[in-house]
């Protein structure tokens, strides 16, 4: 029930796409941020996951495959963090429902850079549509 008040409210928010300027709470990982937005009903929390759309850091806790994917998705979560902590302005832009449905996939603009972006340009990162995900080994 609570998927499909998610799904009712995000669709008119999802077709304008943004740029949104919500708060970032923190980065889960490196490819996912928790936002805190206004237009949920108070049943269903203020919060919301957002995937970065096109990419995927390695895994950095027990999902992880090895102790070298650990390590790197430590280091990719960490690269998010700092992004977000030192940044002057960030924007959100919505793209669709990631295909688990808990989350959305979108892009965060830091200070007019695309957190995707960053992401790849500094290694944390590999492009990914969502096919079989490549190991870090």
């Amino acid at each position: 029930m609570r998927l499909f008040f998610l799904t009712l409210f995000l669709s008119s928010v999802l077709y304008a796409q943004g740029p949104y300027e919500w708060k970032v709470i923190r980065a889960v990982d490196g490819d996912t941020v928790e936002i805190q937005v206004d237009f949920l009903p108070s049943e269903l929390g203020n919060k919301l996951h957002i995937r970065i759309w096109g990419v995927d850091t390695p895994e950095k806790g027990f999902r992880a495959q090895s102790e070298h994917e650990k390590e790197l998705g430590l280091k990719a979560s960490e690269f998010t963090k700092n992004a977000i902590a030192n940044a002057k302005e960030i924007k959100i832009n919505l793209i669709m429902w990631d295909k688990f449905g808990g989350r959305v996939l979108g892009d965060l603009i830091i200070d007019g850079k695309s957190l995707r972006q960053l992401l790849l340009d500094n290694g944390y990162a590999r492009e990914y549509y969502g096919d079989k995900k490549q190991s870090w080994d």
